[in-house]
């Protein structure tokens, strides 16, 4: 696998948790993204918002809320499947996270996605405006 595709050693890539990172679309655009490891041990990626406003962001840079095999989106209580991505409660349900493809070899976890190039861990430096922070009912209230 290509180096510059490296995204971190395989066994720094949490069960139960996220790790953030940054990647380059084929508009030129950064992005952010996480990988976390589900608890039969496959590594998986999604791109790093919710489906019900994509300004919010799932990680923050501190690791997303991850709970019995689910991240959460902590502005509108949305949980997504880590395993699929699928959204199966909040504002958002039935929609599924984007996924971006990585690949575990040599001990690594590589960006191996014909969308994206990997630029660096944590954020992108990009000012999503984050949507606040305060919580809303499913209303919109």
């Amino acid at each position: 696998m290509n180096e510059d595709a490296r995204v971190a050693d395989a066994d720094e890539v949490p069960e139960g948790g996220t790790l953030l990172f940054t990647v380059r679309d084929d508009e030129d655009e950064l992005r952010e993204a996480f990988v976390s490891r589900l608890s039969d041990g496959t590594v998986v990626a999604y791109r790093n918002y919710c489906q019900h406003w994509t300004d919010v962001r799932l990680d923050k840079g501190d690791g997303a809320r991850v709970t019995n095999g689910e991240v959460w989106c902590q502005k509108h209580g949305a949980t997504f499947q880590l395993d699929s991505g699928y959204c199966d409660f909040g504002p958002c349900e039935g929609s599924v996270m984007e996924s971006v493809d990585v690949t575990v070899t040599d001990g690594g976890v590589y960006v191996d996605d014909e969308d994206y190039v990997f630029e660096h861990l944590g954020p992108s430096g990009v000012d999503t405006g984050d949507g606040g922070d305060s919580r809303i009912d499913f209303t919109g209230n």
